[in-house]
C-alpha cells in the first residue's frame, strides 16, 4: 500500500473549494439500483450525468494523538463472524493520513470532515505546544471542515480563534525559530456558540463544499452542555444554544441559498449496544442498537439534513436513525484518537441538488498500524518530538504492571484510585487535616503502560506519559464540605444531568461505599454505606476535601462540590501526580496497580 502523500489540494482558508481529480463518478450497477426518478443516467446540456457519488470521509475526537495511543486506548474491538471479539491496535497520524489518502483514490468527489475535539486533552507532543502540531497535521492530511467540540474551548475562545487564524501564542510565543503558526486551512464551525454581547456565532456557522457543480453544506455544532464540562474560564462570555434549534435554523438558511444537500457535524453522541466498531447498529430495526443524547437530537433535526457525523462519546457506530418524517438518516461516529475513519457515500442528484437518501451507504474502517506510514507525518512528528524530548523523557516514577485508566472496564479504575491518592497526599502537604480526595473520571485521559514507549525501559513512567494521563493543567484545590454535601455530591454521580450516563468519581484510600445499580437515580448510592476510615460519614461534620479545580467549580454536573468553603489552591494536578510517583516508587519498589475495590458494585 503506497504511503506517498497525494499532492496538496488547492485551498482558500476557511472558504476554499476542494480541487479533486477531474472526471465524473461512474454509477454502474448502483445507478441501476436507484429509483427511476433519481438514478437514471440522464445527461444535461453539459453532458453531465444525473447523479454523482460524493465520498464523505470523517472522524472525531482526535485529541492530539499524533503518535499511536498506548495500551487499550490504542485499540478497537472487531466482531468476528463466529461472534467472538478481537482487539486490534490502531491509530496514529502516520497511519490515519495513509488511510485517508488511500481511501480517496478513485473518488474525484471526496470531502473530509470531522466532528470536534481534534485538540484539547492531548498527549504532551501536541499539548505542550498548545496543539499547534495537531492543527498542522490536520492541514497536511487534507481535512476540509470540522465542528468545534467541548475541548476546543479548554483554553478559551481567543485561543480557539488563534487555532483558526494563526499567530504565535500570546505567552509562550513561537515554538520554532523563524516560523509563525499559520492556523487551520479548514474552517472550524460553531453555529450554536455565540458571543454574549453580540449574540453572533464566534466562528462560521456553516460552510459549503463545491466541486464541478455539486454543492454540499456543512453545519457544525457542539453539545449545548459544553459549559458543564469545561472550566468556567474556557467558556466565559459565551452562550451555547440548543443543537436541534440551531441546526434547523441554518438548514433553512442553506436551503434558501439553493444548497439542498446538507450534513451536520455535531459534537454529541450516543452509546451503542456493542463496543465492536463493526456492530450492526440497525438490528433488529433502524437505530435500535444505539441510545443516548444523539438519538433524541437525530429525531428532532429537520429532514433537510441528509447525514450526521457525530462524536463526544468516543464510540463507534453507523446507524440509520429515523428523522422527524420517519425516513432513515445516516448517523455515524468513528471512535476516537484516529483509530477509525468513516467512509460514507452520498449520491447527489444534479437535478434536485439533493442527496438520494435511500442510496446512502456508510462503514467504519480501522486505521491499521500494519499499513505503511505517511512519510510527511513521520517527519512532522519527528520535528516536534525533538522539541518536546527534553521535557517528555524525564522519568518520574516506576510501576510494576499496566495501570488501567481510560481503558478500564470498571467504573472504578485502578489509575483513578492512584490519582485520587496522589491528590490526597498533595492536599495533606498543604493542610494536614485533609480527609479525602475525589477525581472526575473524564480527567483521566489514558492508561499507564508498563511496556516502554521509548528508550526509558519497561516500568518507567516518564513526564510525557504522565502528561498524557492528566493534560488539563487543573490545580489541586482544598475545600470544606459538610458530610451532607459530600453525600449529595456522591449521589450526583448517578442523578440529575448524570443519571442517563453516570460519572463515577474516583476516590482516595479510606473512602468506601456501595453503588447499587439495581436501583435508579440517586438511590444507587447507598447512603448508609458511605464511610471514611470505616466510620460512617456524619452529615453534620465538616470534611476537608481535595479535588481538581474543575470539580471544585462544580464541573461534570457536580454542583454540590462547587459549594465548598475555605478554598485553598495548591499545585497543578500533574505535578501532584508526578510528585507522588517519585516519592512512592523506585526501580526496586515500583507501584503496583491499586485493587480498585473501594466502591462495592451491586449489579
Amino acid at each position: 500500500m503506497s504511503a506517498t502523500p497525494q499532492p496538496r489540494r488547492p485551498r482558500r482558508r476557511a472558504t476554499r473549494v476542494l480541487a479533486a481529480a477531474a472526471g465524473l463518478a461512474t454509477l454502474g450497477a448502483l445507478a441501476a439500483a436507484l429509483p427511476a426518478s433519481a438514478g437514471q443516467d440522464h445527461a444535461g446540456a453539459a453532458g453531465k450525468k444525473r447523479t454523482v457519488d460524493v465520498q464523505l470521509l470523517s472522524f472525531n475526537d482526535f485529541h492530539g494523538n499524533l503518535q499511536p495511543p498506548a495500551g487499550s486506548s490504542g485499540q478497537v474491538t472487531q466482531k468476528q463472524p463466529d461472534g467472538t471479539e478481537k482487539k486490534i491496535d490502531a491509530g496514529g497520524a502516520e497511519y490515519l493520513a495513509t488511510s485517508l489518502r488511500t481511501a480517496r483514490k478513485g473518488n474525484p468527489y471526496s470531502v473530509t470532515a470531522a466532528a470536534g475535539d481534534l485538540i484539547g486533552a492531548s498527549p504532551l507532543l501536541s499539548g505542550l505546544f498548545h496543539d499547534e502540531p495537531t492543527i498542522e497535521t490536520m492541514n497536511k492530511l487534507g481535512l476540509d471542515v470540522t465542528s468545534v467540540g467541548n475541548h476546543e474551548f479548554d483554553e478559551g475562545a481567543k485561543e480557539l480563534a488563534r487555532m483558526q487564524n494563526g499567530g504565535c501564542h500570546p505567552k509562550d510565543g513561537c515554538f520554532e525559530k523563524g516560523k509563525k503558526f499559520k492556523g487551520a486551512d479548514y474552517p472550524y464551525l460553531a453555529a450554536n456558540v455565540t458571543d454574549e454581547k453580540t449574540a453572533k456565532p464566534i466562528l462560521k456557522p456553516y460552510w459549503v463544499w463545491k466541486h464541478k457543480g455539486v454543492k454540499v453544506g456543512f453545519i457544525g455544532v457542539t453539545l449545548e452542555g459544553t459549559p458543564d464540562i469545561v472550566s468556567a474560564d474556557g467558556v466565559k462570555g459565551l452562550k451555547f444554544h440548543d443543537e436541534i434549534e440551531t441546526v434547523n435554523k441554518y438548514a433553512k438558511i442553506l436551503d434558501k441559498q439553493g444548497v439542498k444537500s446538507i450534513v451536520t457535524l455535531i459534537h454529541e453522541g450516543g452509546s451503542p449496544a456493542s463496543q465492536a466498531y463493526n456492530y450492526d447498529c440497525d438490528s433488529p430495526g433502524a437505530g435500535d442498537g444505539i441510545s443516548g443524547p444523539i438519538t433524541t437530537i437525530a429525531k428532532g433535526i429537520t429532514p433537510k439534513v441528509d447525514a450526521m457525523v457525530t462524536g463526544h462519546t468516543h464510540s463507534a457506530y453507523v446507524c440509520t436513525i429515523p428523522d422527524p418524517s420517519g425516513k432513515p438518516r445516516m448517523v455515524t461516529s468513528a471512535s476516537s484518537f484516529g483509530k477509525l475513519y468513516t467512509d460514507t457515500t452520498l449520491t447527489y442528484d444534479r437535478k434536485t441538488k439533493d442527496i438520494v437518501r435511500t442510496s446512502v451507504k456508510s462503514a467504519n474502517h480501522v486505521v491499521s498500524r500494519e499499513q505503511a506510514k505517511a512519510p510527511d507525518m513521520t517527519s512532522l512528528i519527528s520535528r516536534w518530538d525533538k522539541l518536546a524530548a527534553p521535557v517528555a523523557n524525564k522519568p518520574v516514577g516506576f510501576i510494576s504492571a499496566d495501570i488501567p485508566g481510560r481503558g478500564a472496564t470498571t467504573p472504578e479504575a485502578p489509575l483513578g484510585d492512584l490519582i485520587a491518592d496522589a491528590q490526597l497526599a498533595h492536599g495533606k502537604s498543604l493542610d494536614p487535616e485533609t480527609d479525602l480526595a475525589l477525581m472526575n473520571p473524564g480527567g483521566i485521559r489514558s492508561d499507564l503502560v508498563h511496556k516502554a514507549s521509548g528508550s526509558e525501559g519497561d516500568g518507567v513512567v516518564t513526564y510525557g506519559e504522565g502528561f498524557t494521563v492528566q493534560p488539563f493543567s487543573n490545580t489541586v484545590n482544598l475545600v470544606d464540605l459538610t458530610g451532607a454535601q459530600l453525600i449529595t455530591g456522591l449521589k450526583q454521580q448517578v442523578s440529575g444531568s448524570n443519571q442517563a450516563s453516570p460519572k463515577i468519581l474516583q476516590i482516595s484510600d479510606g473512602l468506601t461505599y456501595t453503588l447499587d445499580m439495581t436501583k435508579s437515580g440517586a438511590d444507587r448510592v447507598v447512603t448508609d454505606s458511605i464511610k471514611l476510615g470505616g466510620k460512617a460519614i456524619d452529615p453534620a461534620t465538616t470534611y476537608r476535601v481535595a479535588m481538581n479545580s474543575f470539580l471544585a467549580g462544580g464541573g461534570d454536573g457536580f454542583a454540590e462540590l462547587g459549594k465548598g468553603t475555605k478554598p485553598l489552591v495548591g499545585s497543578d494536578d500533574l505535578k501532584a501526580f508526578n510528585d507522588y510517583l517519585t516519592a512512592n516508587s523506585s526501580a526496586d519498589k515500583p507501584i503496583a496497580p491499586p485493587k480498585a475495590d473501594r466502591i462495592t458494585i451491586v449489579k
